[in-house]
């Protein structure tokens, strides 16, 4: 019972130091936002704290957008992304890449797909 009393309290203390942030009073100065009946749609948004994002795609099947925002140094972010069947890629110089594969992996992934194992029946 402490434990939830001590966070409740955490929580009204940090909501009451980002109260006074210059962010929490940003209002919306442009929103627009199309739904079609063929399932398409697109949005685009801009905040009065520099904040804009906009995105495009067809609900359930694929999505294509981005976002932009300054962090409290002024240094401006910005990510664009789509979504599809494989998922969610996000491309931004601040976002990690992956270190390519190797070749010798994927030689190995290309046998092993080309030449698939087949199971025997175990006897118990």
């Amino acid at each position: 019972m402490n434990k939830i009393l001590f966070l409740t309290i955490f929580a009204i203390l940090v909501c009451g130091i980002y109260a006074d942030d210059e962010d929490a009073h940003a209002e919306i100065i442009r929103y627009v936002n199309n739904i079609h009946h063929d399932g398409k749609y697109n949005y685009h948004y801009e905040t009065s704290n520099g904040i804009t994002g906009e995105e495009k795609g067809e609900g359930g099947h694929f999505a294509k957008g981005g976002f932009a925002y300054y962090s409290d140094d002024q240094k401006l972010y910005q990510l664009s992304y789509t979504a599809d069947e494989l998922g969610f890629h996000p491309i931004a110089d601040h976002v990690p890449r992956p270190h390519p594969i190797p070749a010798a992996i994927l030689r190995a992934i290309e046998y092993i797909r080309t030449h698939p194992h087949e199971e025997k029946e175990s006897r118990r």
